[in-house]
């Protein structure tokens, strides 16, 4: 693996899996260590992270975890929901057997980690929520979909939902992905999108209510 991907692969690791909160910052030092690579590698992964959303940089203070107020939180949901739906269906359209497959062995084995309990049990919800998002936007077979997506599903907030979640919602949002599955298998594309909207959007809700609030900032103003 180059130098490159292996300071990005574990800086965006450590994001998405919570050992670097939103809001704190990264030196190319801490990088560097981390990842068993040189500085100038690290720079390169950095300025990528960033133009995926996952860091900022800050005067002064260098890569910084991106965060995001309740509009931007807000947004994400939104457009999440949109996007997802409407790969979803493209996914019912394109997938072969072997995504299916694959897909159906993914939701299969976040229904277990849910129902399962240790230390690991969030992490592994989390990585496996990753890969079927992934496998999902490959299988829609639209690399700009799939650019736009990559934005909005592998934030830290996603990983964040996971750890406001209780184990009844935890296990209902795993139930989601082998839904979405079994309607895909039925070529069933209203049906897969109608389901990953929901799917979506009760994750905002979750989000919201563990936060202390009971709708999104939007629909509370309306």
């Amino acid at each position: 693996m180059k130098a490159v991907e292996k300071a990005y692969n574990a800086v965006r690791r450590g994001i998405l899996g919570g050992r670097f909160a939103a809001g704190s910052r990264l030196t190319e030092h801490e990088v560097s260590a981390l990842a068993g690579v040189s500085r100038t590698p690290v720079r390169e992964a950095l300025r990528r992270l960033q133009s995926e959303g996952l860091l900022e940089f800050v005067p002064n203070h260098g890569a910084v975890v991106a965060n995001w107020n309740e509009a931007e939180v807000d947004d994400i949901f939104e457009l999440r929901a949109m996007l997802e739906a409407y790969a979803v269906e493209r996914a019912t359209r394109h997938a072969s057997e072997a995504d299916l497959r694959e897909l159906h062995e993914l939701a299969e084995a976040q229904l277990q980690a849910a129902r399962a309990s240790g230390d690991k049990k969030l992490e592994d919800i989390a990585e496996l929520n990753s890969r079927f998002h992934e496998r999902l936007q490959k299988a829609a077979n639209s690399e700009r979909l799939q650019r736009m997506l990559v934005a909005l599903i592998e934030v830290p907030l996603v990983a964040q939902t996971f750890r406001k979640y209780t184990d009844e919602q935890l296990l209902r949002s795993s139930q989601h992905h082998l839904e979405i599955v079994l309607a895909m298998e039925a070529g069933d594309a209203d049906g897969a999108a109608s389901i990953m909207r929901a799917h979506v959007l009760a994750a905002r809700t979750a989000f919201y209510r563990a936060t202390g609030r009971e709708s999104p900032p939007r629909a509370a103003a309306s």
